[in-house]
Protein backbone atom coordinates (compact mmCIF):
# COMPACT_ATOMS: atom_id res chain seq x y z
CA UNK A 1 0.00 0.00 0.00
CA UNK A 2 1.28 3.46 -0.87
CA UNK A 3 -0.18 6.90 -0.18
CA UNK A 4 1.31 9.85 -2.01
CA UNK A 5 0.80 13.60 -1.67
CA UNK A 6 2.49 15.99 -4.08
CA UNK A 7 2.37 19.78 -4.18
CA UNK A 8 2.64 20.84 -7.81
CA UNK A 9 3.62 24.40 -6.89
CA UNK A 10 6.56 23.57 -4.62
CA UNK A 11 7.33 20.03 -5.89
CA UNK A 12 7.12 18.91 -2.29
CA UNK A 13 5.94 15.39 -1.57
CA UNK A 14 5.12 13.00 1.25
CA UNK A 15 4.79 9.25 0.78
CA UNK A 16 3.71 6.53 3.18
CA UNK A 17 4.63 3.03 2.07
CA UNK A 18 3.50 -0.15 3.81
CA UNK A 19 4.70 -3.56 2.67
CA UNK A 20 6.34 -2.28 -0.51
CA UNK A 21 8.79 -4.91 -1.73
CA UNK A 22 10.71 -2.34 -3.79
CA UNK A 23 11.52 0.03 -0.92
CA UNK A 24 15.08 1.23 -1.40
CA UNK A 25 16.94 4.36 -2.37
CA UNK A 26 19.93 4.97 -4.58
CA UNK A 27 20.92 8.60 -5.12
CA UNK A 28 21.99 7.95 -8.72
CA UNK A 29 18.98 5.87 -9.72
CA UNK A 30 16.08 7.42 -7.80
CA UNK A 31 14.74 10.93 -8.05
CA UNK A 32 13.43 13.07 -5.24
CA UNK A 33 16.17 12.88 -2.59
CA UNK A 34 13.97 11.83 0.33
CA UNK A 35 14.39 11.75 4.06
CA UNK A 36 13.08 8.40 5.32
CA UNK A 37 11.68 7.23 8.65
CA UNK A 38 11.54 3.44 8.31
CA UNK A 39 9.65 1.38 10.92
CA UNK A 40 10.37 -2.35 10.96
CA UNK A 41 7.14 -4.13 11.91
CA UNK A 42 8.55 -7.64 11.40
CA UNK A 43 11.40 -9.60 12.93
CA UNK A 44 14.97 -8.30 12.96
CA UNK A 45 16.47 -7.87 9.53
CA UNK A 46 19.52 -6.52 7.75
CA UNK A 47 19.66 -2.90 6.63
CA UNK A 48 22.51 -1.89 4.33
CA UNK A 49 23.29 1.83 4.31
CA UNK A 50 26.08 3.13 2.08
CA UNK A 51 27.58 -0.37 1.83
CA UNK A 52 27.64 -0.83 5.64
CA UNK A 53 25.46 -3.52 7.24
CA UNK A 54 23.24 -2.76 10.22
CA UNK A 55 20.56 -4.73 12.03
CA UNK A 56 17.14 -3.19 12.58
CA UNK A 57 15.08 -5.10 15.12
CA UNK A 58 11.35 -5.57 15.43
CA UNK A 59 9.61 -2.26 16.17
CA UNK A 60 12.76 -0.26 15.65
CA UNK A 61 12.93 2.80 13.41
CA UNK A 62 15.84 3.76 11.14
CA UNK A 63 16.26 7.46 10.33
CA UNK A 64 17.77 7.86 6.89
CA UNK A 65 18.94 11.09 5.33
CA UNK A 66 19.15 12.52 1.84
CA UNK A 67 21.81 10.85 -0.34
CA UNK A 68 22.07 7.68 1.75
CA UNK A 69 21.92 4.56 -0.39
CA UNK A 70 19.88 1.94 1.48
CA UNK A 71 18.23 -1.45 1.07
CA UNK A 72 16.32 -3.75 3.44
CA UNK A 73 16.42 -7.54 3.30
CA UNK A 74 12.62 -7.65 3.83
CA UNK A 75 11.19 -4.31 2.72
CA UNK A 76 7.69 -5.82 2.86
CA UNK A 77 7.94 -5.60 6.68
CA UNK A 78 8.68 -1.87 6.63
CA UNK A 79 6.32 1.04 7.14
CA UNK A 80 8.13 4.03 5.66
CA UNK A 81 7.48 7.76 5.72
CA UNK A 82 9.37 9.58 2.97
CA UNK A 83 9.44 13.29 2.27
CA UNK A 84 11.64 15.87 0.59
CA UNK A 85 12.91 19.28 1.65
CA UNK A 86 10.31 21.07 -0.42
CA UNK A 87 7.49 19.44 1.56
CA UNK A 88 8.74 19.83 5.11
CA UNK A 89 12.05 21.58 5.47
CA UNK A 90 10.75 25.11 5.41
CA UNK A 91 11.30 24.83 9.16
CA UNK A 92 15.11 24.56 9.01
CA UNK A 93 15.33 27.30 11.62
CA UNK A 94 14.04 24.82 14.19
CA UNK A 95 17.15 22.74 14.91
CA UNK A 96 15.35 20.17 17.03
CA UNK A 97 12.84 18.97 14.44
CA UNK A 98 14.06 20.26 11.09
CA UNK A 99 15.74 18.48 8.19
CA UNK A 100 19.07 19.46 9.74
CA UNK A 101 17.98 18.27 13.18
CA UNK A 102 19.28 15.76 15.71
CA UNK A 103 17.72 12.62 14.24
CA UNK A 104 19.13 13.18 10.75
CA UNK A 105 22.60 14.62 11.35
CA UNK A 106 23.41 13.50 14.88
CA UNK A 107 25.39 10.43 15.87
CA UNK A 108 25.29 7.56 15.17
CA UNK A 109 24.39 7.60 11.50
CA UNK A 110 22.09 6.07 10.55
CA UNK A 111 20.31 6.56 13.85
CA UNK A 112 18.14 3.63 14.95
CA UNK A 113 15.63 3.91 17.80
CA UNK A 114 13.61 1.28 19.65
CA UNK A 115 9.92 1.66 20.48
CA UNK A 116 8.31 0.33 23.65
CA UNK A 117 4.70 -0.89 23.81
CA UNK A 118 3.24 2.52 24.66
CA UNK A 119 5.18 4.16 21.84
CA UNK A 120 4.05 1.49 19.38
CA UNK A 121 0.42 2.22 20.24
CA UNK A 122 1.02 5.95 19.90
CA UNK A 123 2.66 5.61 16.48
CA UNK A 124 -0.09 3.24 15.34
CA UNK A 125 -2.71 5.88 16.20
CA UNK A 126 -0.73 8.59 14.42
CA UNK A 127 -0.41 6.36 11.37
CA UNK A 128 -4.20 5.99 11.22
CA UNK A 129 -4.60 9.76 11.34
CA UNK A 130 -2.15 10.05 8.45
CA UNK A 131 -4.22 7.61 6.40
CA UNK A 132 -7.45 9.46 7.19
CA UNK A 133 -5.91 12.75 6.08
CA UNK A 134 -4.71 11.25 2.79
CA UNK A 135 -8.41 10.68 2.00
CA UNK A 136 -9.23 14.40 2.36
CA UNK A 137 -8.70 16.06 -1.00
CA UNK A 138 -9.07 19.72 -0.12
CA UNK A 139 -6.98 22.89 -0.12
CA UNK A 140 -5.58 22.38 3.36
CA UNK A 141 -4.62 18.72 2.98
CA UNK A 142 -0.94 19.55 2.47
CA UNK A 143 -0.78 21.70 5.59
CA UNK A 144 -2.51 19.03 7.67
CA UNK A 145 -0.08 16.36 6.45
CA UNK A 146 2.84 18.66 7.21
CA UNK A 147 1.56 19.14 10.77
CA UNK A 148 1.24 15.37 11.22
CA UNK A 149 4.74 14.83 9.87
CA UNK A 150 6.11 17.39 12.32
CA UNK A 151 4.34 15.54 15.12
CA UNK A 152 5.95 12.28 13.95
CA UNK A 153 9.39 13.91 13.89
CA UNK A 154 8.92 15.48 17.33
CA UNK A 155 7.97 12.08 18.79
CA UNK A 156 10.93 10.38 17.11
CA UNK A 157 13.31 13.14 18.25
CA UNK A 158 12.25 12.79 21.89
CA UNK A 159 12.88 9.03 21.82
CA UNK A 160 16.18 9.42 19.95
CA UNK A 161 17.51 11.96 22.44
CA UNK A 162 16.68 9.65 25.35
CA UNK A 163 18.40 6.70 23.67
CA UNK A 164 21.37 8.35 21.94
CA UNK A 165 22.25 11.65 23.57
CA UNK A 166 25.19 11.08 25.88
CA UNK A 167 24.64 12.63 29.29
CA UNK A 168 28.25 13.75 29.57
CA UNK A 169 28.03 15.69 26.31
CA UNK A 170 26.37 19.13 26.69
CA UNK A 171 23.72 19.99 24.11
CA UNK A 172 25.84 22.77 22.59
CA UNK A 173 28.66 20.30 21.97
CA UNK A 174 26.28 17.82 20.39
CA UNK A 175 24.94 20.63 18.20
CA UNK A 176 28.51 21.25 17.06
CA UNK A 177 28.89 17.59 16.04
CA UNK A 178 25.63 17.80 14.12
CA UNK A 179 26.63 21.04 12.41
CA UNK A 180 29.99 19.52 11.39
CA UNK A 181 28.26 16.50 9.84
CA UNK A 182 25.87 18.76 7.97
CA UNK A 183 28.69 20.96 6.67
CA UNK A 184 30.59 17.91 5.44
CA UNK A 185 27.52 16.72 3.54
CA UNK A 186 27.15 20.10 1.89
CA UNK A 187 30.82 20.83 1.17
CA UNK A 188 32.84 17.60 0.86
CA UNK A 189 33.41 18.18 -2.86
CA UNK A 190 35.08 21.50 -2.12
CA UNK A 191 36.66 21.18 1.33
CA UNK A 192 38.85 18.19 2.23
CA UNK A 193 40.63 19.32 5.40
CA UNK A 194 39.48 19.60 9.01
CA UNK A 195 40.70 23.18 9.21
CA UNK A 196 38.28 24.14 6.43
CA UNK A 197 35.32 23.06 8.53
CA UNK A 198 36.83 24.36 11.76
CA UNK A 199 36.94 27.80 10.13
CA UNK A 200 33.30 27.58 9.10
CA UNK A 201 32.40 26.68 12.69
CA UNK A 202 34.71 29.28 14.24
CA UNK A 203 36.55 26.56 16.15
CA UNK A 204 40.08 25.20 16.05
CA UNK A 205 40.82 21.82 14.41
CA UNK A 206 42.08 20.58 17.78
CA UNK A 207 38.77 21.52 19.44
CA UNK A 208 36.84 19.52 16.84
CA UNK A 209 39.14 16.50 17.13
CA UNK A 210 38.89 16.49 20.93
CA UNK A 211 35.11 16.80 20.78
CA UNK A 212 34.70 13.83 18.41
CA UNK A 213 37.05 11.79 20.60
CA UNK A 214 34.99 12.70 23.68
CA UNK A 215 31.83 11.55 21.87
CA UNK A 216 33.45 8.23 20.91
CA UNK A 217 33.01 9.05 17.22
CA UNK A 218 35.29 8.77 14.20
CA UNK A 219 37.81 11.57 13.79
CA UNK A 220 36.71 14.62 11.78
CA UNK A 221 39.28 13.85 9.09
CA UNK A 222 38.06 10.26 8.75
CA UNK A 223 34.45 11.46 8.39
CA UNK A 224 35.48 13.84 5.58
CA UNK A 225 37.60 11.25 3.79
CA UNK A 226 34.97 8.50 4.04
CA UNK A 227 32.31 10.83 2.59
CA UNK A 228 34.55 11.69 -0.38
CA UNK A 229 35.38 8.01 -0.93
CA UNK A 230 31.72 7.02 -0.72
CA UNK A 231 30.77 9.54 -3.40
CA UNK A 232 33.66 8.37 -5.57
CA UNK A 233 32.41 4.77 -5.37
CA UNK A 234 28.90 5.84 -6.29
CA UNK A 235 30.13 7.81 -9.30
CA UNK A 236 32.32 4.93 -10.44
CA UNK A 237 29.51 2.41 -10.06
CA UNK A 238 26.49 4.33 -11.31
CA UNK A 239 27.82 6.81 -13.89
CA UNK A 240 29.88 6.68 -17.07
CA UNK A 241 32.18 9.52 -16.05
CA UNK A 242 35.88 8.78 -16.48
CA UNK A 243 38.25 8.73 -13.50
CA UNK A 244 39.69 12.18 -14.20
CA UNK A 245 36.22 13.73 -14.40
CA UNK A 246 35.14 12.07 -11.16
CA UNK A 247 38.27 13.32 -9.43
CA UNK A 248 37.61 16.85 -10.66
CA UNK A 249 33.97 16.65 -9.49
CA UNK A 250 35.25 15.74 -6.03
CA UNK A 251 37.71 18.62 -5.79
CA UNK A 252 40.95 16.97 -6.95
CA UNK A 253 42.87 19.17 -9.38
CA UNK A 254 45.04 16.29 -10.57
CA UNK A 255 43.67 12.88 -11.51
CA UNK A 256 46.74 11.25 -9.95
CA UNK A 257 45.92 12.85 -6.58
CA UNK A 258 42.41 11.40 -6.71
CA UNK A 259 43.71 7.95 -7.68
CA UNK A 260 46.19 7.93 -4.78
CA UNK A 261 43.50 9.03 -2.36
CA UNK A 262 41.06 6.37 -3.58
CA UNK A 263 43.66 3.59 -3.41
CA UNK A 264 44.60 4.61 0.13
CA UNK A 265 40.94 4.53 1.19
CA UNK A 266 39.72 1.45 -0.70
CA UNK A 267 42.85 -0.62 -1.30
CA UNK A 268 42.51 -0.55 -5.08
CA UNK A 269 42.61 1.90 -7.97
CA UNK A 270 39.43 3.59 -9.21
CA UNK A 271 39.69 1.61 -12.44
CA UNK A 272 39.94 -1.71 -10.60
CA UNK A 273 36.97 -0.81 -8.43
CA UNK A 274 34.86 -0.02 -11.51
CA UNK A 275 35.79 -3.30 -13.18
CA UNK A 276 35.08 -5.26 -10.03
Amino acid sequence: MQQHFRDAATKGYLKIMVGQDDLHYNPYENAGKPYTVAWNRGEAQRLVVDETEHTIGKNQMALLVVEQDFTFDRPEDITAYQFNREFYCIVDHDKEVSCVGFIFYGLPSPMIIELDEAEIRSFDLLHQVFLEEFANYDTIQGEMLRMLLKRLIIKVTRIAKEQHLQEELPSQEYDLLREFNLLVEKNFRQYHQVQDYAGLLFKSPKTLSNLFKKAGAKSPLKIIQERISLEAKRLLRYTDKDVAEIGYDLGFVESSHFSRFFKKMEGMSPGAFRKG
